[in-house]
């Protein structure tokens, strides 16, 4: 699959989506400055989230309007205050867009409905990325498939049989250029329920090209994925965990995003091909082998015995497992100590 100039794909370098969500903390200058860590860090994308708070919830703080979980950052926030908190003015928009324009960054967003998809359009978004909580938002995935633009979906909570309605919606418009995102939607999400190795299920099961949506605090869980076949990946962002931003505890700090790209691109030339023998790069350490070696001088017609050989580096003489070929037959000349025994010097 090409996104723009990009080559998404396993056979390709994986290629990173650095997301700002609420990282701005409601300040242009902030996102702008975001944008160029982003940039310089080497991602590949960089990810906005579109939506206000109005049409994500009602303006409610009881019941199941207000997150009462424990161990959430964001717990005791009515999910009205934290959209509120967390939307980034849709004003913003351009001017993060041509800065992204301008550092040579593909930027794109998440939008929560349909008029969002609308604005986006206007802005001439080059692709789109469903939430995994809008999974089961058919009519907006249906919205967006009708852009023909390709789409990234998360999947976190999504069972196979909601994953392939999403799927069947987007193929209905004929959209084929579909990203499905292995995902944990924890915040931050525990390793160990991060399950990497459905990717390549997912790809078999689904016949998408499949990426990593990551929660995860650092870059492990990111890395890894690269090895059960991730093309692309997604990580939040931010300046400084100190900051404060609502999703920093689980952000990358710009050292860590850049850590990201880099190792990311070592993973996936590790991976290589099935290969035995010495590879391109090791056939130049073959002389580092050992090989068999006279530890005294030796006269036309001895015979050589255990005692007279050693077995040391580099490899410029017989190999070891030639020694009980060669032990008790004669010199064929005059031979010097620490010559390394070559083919016919002893019959």
């Amino acid at each position: 699959m090409k996104i723009k100039n990009l080559n998404i794909g396993r056979e390709f370098v994986p290629k990173i989506i650095a997301e700002m969500s609420g990282n701005h903390k409601q300040s242009l200058k902030r996102a702008l400055k975001l944008v160029d860590i982003a940039a310089n860090c080497g991602a590949h994308f960089l990810k906005l989230q579109t939506f206000k708070a109005e049409t994500m919830t009602l303006k409610m703080k009881t019941g199941k309007f207000v997150i009462k979980n424990k161990k959430s950052l964001w717990r005791n926030n009515s999910l009205f205050d934290l959209y509120k908190k967390s939307a980034m003015p849709w004003s913003w928009h351009k001017p993060i867009i041509n800065r992204c324009k301008k550092k040579g960054i593909i930027c794109f967003s998440t939008p929560f409905d349909e008029d969002s998809v609308d604005f986006l359009e206007e802005l001439k978004i080059p692709l789109y990325k469903v939430a995994s909580f809008e999974i089961t938002h058919l009519p907006l995935i249906e919205k967006i498939a009708k852009t023909k633009k390709p789409i990234i979906i998360s999947t976190g909570m999504a069972t196979k049989k909601e994953i392939l309605e999403a799927i069947q919606t987007v193929r209905k418009y004929n959209n084929k250029k579909i990203i499905l995102m292995k995902c944990t939607s924890a915040y931050p999400a525990d390793p160990k329920y991060s399950n990497l190795k459905t990717i390549t299920d997912m790809r078999k099961s689904f016949n998408c090209e499949i990426g990593l949506s990551d929660h995860t605090i650092g870059i492990g869980s990111a890395i890894s994925s690269i090895n059960h076949g991730a093309s692309i990946i997604e990580k939040h962002f931010t300046i400084s965990k100190k900051d404060g931003g609502i999703d920093s505890p689980f952000s990358l700090e710009p050292f860590e995003l850049k850590m990201l790209v880099n190792e990311s691109k070592r993973a996936w030339l590790s991976n290589g091909k099935v290969n035995y023998g010495p590879s391109k790069s090791e056939k130049k350490s073959l002389v580092f082998r050992r090989s068999i070696f006279l530890n005294k001088d030796f006269k036309k017609g001895e015979i050589l015995k255990l005692k007279d050989i050693s077995i040391l580096r580099p490899k410029i003489g017989l190999e070891p497992k030639m020694s009980k070929k060669i032990l008790g037959k004669k010199a064929q000349k005059n031979l010097k100590k620490n010559t390394p025994i070559k083919i016919g010097m002893f019959k």
